[in-house]
Parts: C-alpha cells; structure tokens; sequence
C-alpha cells in the first residue's frame, strides 16, 4: 500500500495518540501469568464508533458496548479481558458484563455510559467476577502514555504475537497519529472471528465520518481475512478519536481527508494481515487478488472463497500447486464469470491461462510453496475493472491440535 502520505513509526515502542493512555495486568482469569486485563482510556470524550460480529449469538460485552456508544456521552474508555469470552451465559453474564462497565467507571470516575466492554476466550463460561474486580481495583495505577505494550498482552489467547501498527500523517500541516492493535489467531472468517481491534487517533473528526470510515475499511481488510471458516460471538473493532491534533475537523472534502483515510486503511490492512499471518498452526501468510471482475462485490466474493477453502489451504501447507482447488472455487463463489479467459498465478508462475492449463516448473513452484514467507495467488477474470485482496493461512495439523484441546 503507497505509503508517501504518510510515516510508518516503528512498532516498538508502541506510541499512542494524543489523549490516551492504556495499560494491563494479570487478574487470573489465565492459567499463567499473562496479562488478561487490559484498559485503553482517553483524557477526554472520544468522537467513537464500532463494528461488530455478525454471529447471531453476540456475547454481552457487545450488548453493553453498543449501550454506551447510543448514549453518545463519547467513550473515554474501553476495558477488555482474556481467558473468558463471557459468551452465551445468559442473565448472568450480561449482568457481569454491566458490573464490569460500572467498576471500571467507577475507578475512573467517569460515566458508566462512557465505557465500553470487551472480552475474548472460552464461550459459555460465567466469568470470575471476584478475580476480574480485583484487577479493575488494580488497573487505573498502570495507565499510562507507555502502556500500550501491556495492553497489547493483555487482550491475546492463542495468539503468538501481539498486532500493532502505527502512524503519523499530515493534516492541515499537523501531525495527526492513527494507532491500532489487534488479536485474533483462530476461529477468524470474513465478517470477523475472534478478533478485537482497536484504532485509536488524535484526529479531529465527526462521528458519523469515523463511522463511516470505519465500516469501509473493516470491508475492505478486517472482512476479508479468514483463517478457519468460523465466526465467533464477540468480534469488535472499535476506533476512538481524542480530537487533540490540531486541524480542522475532517470529512470527505477536506483536502487532507484522502491521506488520512490511506493512513486509517494501512493501519486496518497490517493488523487484518497480522492475525491472518498467526492463525493457530499456520508456517505462512497467503495473500489471494482477484483482479479483472465486473465489480468490487464480485472480486471478494471469488478472494473469499479461494482464502476460506479448506482444500486450497492444506495444499498449500503440503506445497502442492494444485490450481484446480483454486479454478474450483472460482466457479462456486457465486458470481457469473468468463469461464474461458480466467488466469491464475502462484507466485512468478503462471499455472492457467484463459482457463487452459499451461507448463510451469513444478519442482520450484513447490520449493517456493515450501519456502515462501508470503505465498500470493493471483486470479485475473478478464471481465471488469475491479479488484479485492483477502489473506489467510494453511491450514495444518498444528491447526487441530489446539482446537482439539483448546478448553484443556
């Protein structure tokens, strides 16, 4: 992604927007001694806005999250766990969910409304509340403007590496920061999975331009990854914006507003491609364009279909160049296509050319299989203008294995 617009920063030590502090801690809801509690709080009512799984079976942090954003106060804070999802537990969890947003408030005295719950781990277990209590009593003393790192190990389960990605553009000739950080390993499909994100920023901006914003770049990255086919019951991102840069607000007709939303799309688009790098089990990251396609819809409906194939995905773990697993899910993704002008790449090499199978070297198209960090599938339709990416991993024995034994 062209990154001219705007500056990178390096990712330790995470460095967070203007107004906001964050930090963890461990409470025990974890067998080790990770963190599992974590807190991401703002000096000020952040301008906020927040997209969720599609799972019909939402768990209560979703409830009470949505509660406080329709109050409109403006969050000044988001408190998240690990280890428990809080997740079809009825009453009782919801109740739970509510008394963790009141404490947590409480200790900051700030309003209920203002903030906002989150939780990832075991569905369908009621949370420990005494232990989660103790914790929230602890948190605000490990607030700060360098926590972001603590928070960062606090939020993840299974996964193996923390997700971050940061920012600085120019607005109205002000630096403006956009921070995120992200988990999510496994039971990841497009509409989200188990996964959190959260973008913070010091950019001035309106609620309905944030939300907005948000939802077309959840679309277009956090939407388009897929590790396992499975969507969980507490997937969120959420974005919070202090407004302490100082520049004009922002919108769609401010000169300025293109580089931002470039900034905001590299930010979703390494934090999507991190979780998908990490799936549980996963030795590579795998990269599906679907190019050539008749619309925007028609393009991520096909990249979809290839990332989520669970017979794409194991051949690429077995290095085998099998396109016919990738021709197969082009012609079942449910879009009308040109099926005699379709071309597909591995990598360098071409394996189809309009639909017909051409000679490649089989033996390096397997040793890069076996080798490459990154493997990319191409897929030219020939029949439009239109473009979409979606990333995803192999799938591996080492996939099962967790799962096979993820409440032990």
């Amino acid at each position: 992604m062209e990154t001219e617009k705007y500056q990178v920063l390096p990712e330790e030590p995470l460095r967070l927007p203007k107004g906001f502090l964050a930090g963890g801690l461990h409470c025990g809801l974890k067998k080790t001694e990770r963190h599992d509690l974590g807190a991401i709080v703002c000096e000020v009512p952040a301008v906020s806005a927040a997209v969720y799984t599609t799972n019909l079976f939402q768990a209560a942090p979703l409830t009470v999250t949505r509660d406080s954003l329709s109050a409109g106060e403006g969050l000044r804070a988001v408190i998240v766990n690990s280890g428990n999802a809080n997740a079809c537990t009825g009453k009782q969890g919801l109740d739970d969910a509510r008394k963790m947003r009141e404490s947590f408030a409480e200790a900051l005295q700030i309003s209920a409304q203002q903030v906002a719950v989150s939780s990832t781990g075991v569905i369908g277990e009621l949370m420990p509340m005494e232990k989660v209590m103790s914790g929230i009593e602890r948190l605000p003393a490990v607030l700060n403007r360098d926590g972001g790192e603590d928070f960062c190990q606090s939020i993840l389960t299974t996964d193996l590496v923390k997700k971050t990605a940061s920012v600085i553009v120019t607005i109205d000739g002000q630096p403006v920061m956009i921070t995120g950080v992200a988990k999510g390993s496994g039971m990841i499909h497009p509409n989200m999975a188990t996964m959190l994100g959260f973008i913070t920023t010091d950019a001035v901006i309106s609620e309905p331009g944030l939300h907005a914003l948000l939802k077309e770049m959840t679309d277009a990255t956090f939407n388009m990854i897929t590790v396992d086919g499975d969507t969980s019951t507490n997937d969120m991102v959420l974005a919070m914006a202090s407004g302490q840069a100082e520049h004009l607000p922002l919108h769609e007709h401010h000169p300025d507003w293109l580089a931002f939303k470039q900034a905001f799309a590299y930010v979703a688009e390494v934090l999507a491609k991190a979780i998908a790098r990490d799936g549980e089990g996963a030795t590579k990251l795998v990269e599906v364009t679907v190019s050539g396609a008749p619309s925007t819809e028609a393009a991520r409906a096909i990249a979809k279909t290839i990332m989520g194939s669970s017979l794409v995905k194991t051949a690429l773990f077995g290095a085998d160049a099998n396109w016919g697993r990738i021709i197969a899910c082009v012609g079942r993704a449910g879009v009308v296509v040109a099926t005699e002008q379709v071309d597909i790449r591995l990598g360098e090499f071409s394996v189809l050319e309009k639909s017909r199978p051409v000679p490649f070297d089989d033996e390096a198209a397997t040793e890069y299989l076996k080798t490459a960090d990154t493997v990319t599938i191409e897929v030219d339709l020939h029949d439009g203008e239109y473009a979409s990416k979606a990333w995803g991993c192999d799938l591996t024995y080492e996939y099962v294995r967790i799962n096979a034994a993820y409440r032990t």
